[in-house]
């Protein structure tokens, strides 16, 4: 009896002891949230496997308690805003794009000691691409996870027909014309070509006295776009600047000076009543009425669809010397606000190191690690060929649009401003007037638009 009553003491005291342990475990355990909705993620299957991930990652480690919030993308910003006002915000946020992280300007944490602190392995990535998330003022903002590059897409169809070779198959070549001489691919090249490859009703094409500008059948050149986007071909830029101040830097005043003479006075590039017309429809180049266009890889497939022409890839012109190739790129961040800067790092390091092949699959973008780039366009060259078989996707100039990410654009064309949403609306004002206006005074209204600006900026403050 008295061994018993000492068994069952020793059993009550090894409960404890256990009890004890799991309570201090419990304890240690720091809980990490994860916010999505600010991109993609917000779809029920997408949910559901980001969840298993979680599930995944929590069963791996007692350390970390990584928590799954979604909400749909209509409300995330408003949620996310109301969160970080009431000191609830969450610890990682993404995927998100420059413009979702923009959104909310200041409340990002730099990760370049952490990144230091756990000698985290950058060597995959390329280095300018590092650099894209290395913002003046706040330091490293993300980790490379998935991109679009951007590239032009040309009809070959509508070159042959115009007679002229195609367009340079990589960066640094130059374009040879039909008498064999080299021209540096820049946008004057792109110009003259666009010119020759505009078309009137009667067969007439840009260059030639008797062409009709009021009845265009084909354009040379469409940029489809926001004014900030089409201008990053002239180089990276912002309307304000380090000092929060307004600006209208040179290189877009010649950009927006290059686009309205392309419309009103040249015609190779079509203007607001062109861009809204049956001719071109939602898709300028999709329609075959298009030659050249400027696009994101997450245009493949669905904008191609219905053209039955010829088509490649080819590298973006240079402008004054520099190639400039705008980055729509989606990382994951950590909050300034976080109370586990280390927790919430490992966390991230798991998402984009661990599990990025799995990430880059749900959210369907390329993987901004190098050695993973080769598996991923033999997987989405696959799934284009699954969607839309009519086309020689794999005899596309696909090293084209990879090589582009060796121009990312910095500052980035979503870059943040002050008052974002009214800014916006200010330049989209801008936009509408300058393509629906063949007279307008390019140079006054961008001083008007930069004075409009300040007082936004100012008012914001």
């Amino acid at each position: 009896m008295r061994n018993a009553k000492r068994f069952t003491l020793l059993s009550i005291i090894s409960i404890l002891v256990i009890l004890s342990v799991g309570a201090v475990q419990a304890q240690d355990s720091v809980q990490i949230r994860w916010f999505v909705g600010l991109g993609a993620g917000t779809d029920g299957d997408l949910i559901t496997a980001q969840q298993a991930i979680v599930d995944e990652f929590n069963d791996s480690q007692d350390a970390i308690e990584l928590v799954l919030e979604v909400v749909d993308n209509d409300q995330a910003y408003d949620v996310l805003a109301t969160q970080i006002a009431a000191g609830n915000a969450p610890d990682i946020v993404g995927p998100m794009g420059i413009r979702g992280r923009e959104s909310f300007p200041g409340v990002w944490r730099d990760l370049t000691d952490l990144i230091e602190a756990t000698e985290y392995d950058l060597s995959d990535f390329d280095p300018a691409l590092i650099e894209f998330y290395r913002v003046p003022g706040q330091g490293q903002l993300g980790i490379p996870f998935a991109v679009f590059p951007s590239f032009f897409l040309y009809n070959q169809s509508l070159f042959d027909e115009a007679g002229i070779p195609y367009l340079p198959t990589a960066y640094g070549e130059p374009y040879i014309d039909g008498d064999g001489n080299e021209m540096e691919w820049n946008m004057e090249t792109l110009r003259e070509l666009a010119l020759f490859l505009t078309v009137d009703a009667n067969g007439n094409d840009a260059t030639m006295d008797e062409f009709d500008p009021e009845n265009i059948v084909q354009f040379g050149f469409g940029n489809q776009t926001d004014v900030r986007g089409r201008d990053t071909l002239f180089g990276a830029a912002n309307y304000v600047d380090a000092d929060g101040n307004a600006v209208i830097p040179e290189n877009w005043r010649a950009a927006e000076q290059w686009y309205h003479q392309a419309m009103w006075e040249d015609f190779f590039y079509p203007n607001g009543v062109y861009a809204s017309s049956e001719l071109l429809g939602d898709w300028w180049f999709g329609t075959g009425n298009l030659a050249i266009s400027n696009h994101h890889l997450w245009y493949m497939g669905w904008g191609t669809a219905n053209l039955t022409d010829s088509w490649d890839i080819a590298p973006v012109p240079s402008y004054e010397g520099v190639t400039t190739a705008k980055l729509h790129a989606d990382t994951f961040s950590l909050m300034d606000s976080t109370e586990n800067p280390e927790a919430a790092f490992e966390v991230l390091s798991y998402l984009v190191g661990e599990r990025v092949e799995d990430l880059n699959q749900l959210y369907g973008g390329m993987p901004a690690r190098i050695s993973l780039q080769e598996s991923y366009f033999e997987t989405y060259i696959a799934g284009l060929g699954e969607g839309f078989p009519d086309v020689d996707w794999a005899g596309l100039n696909w090293d084209a649009a990879v090589a582009g990410l060796q121009f990312p654009d910095n500052p980035n064309h979503e870059d943040g401003m002050p008052a974002f949403l009214e800014a916006s609306a200010r330049y989209a004002e801008y936009t509408t007037l300058m393509e629906n206006n063949a007279d307008v005074d390019v140079a006054a209204e961008l001083d008007a638009l930069q004075s409009d600006l300040q007082a936004i900026f100012d008012a914001a403050d």
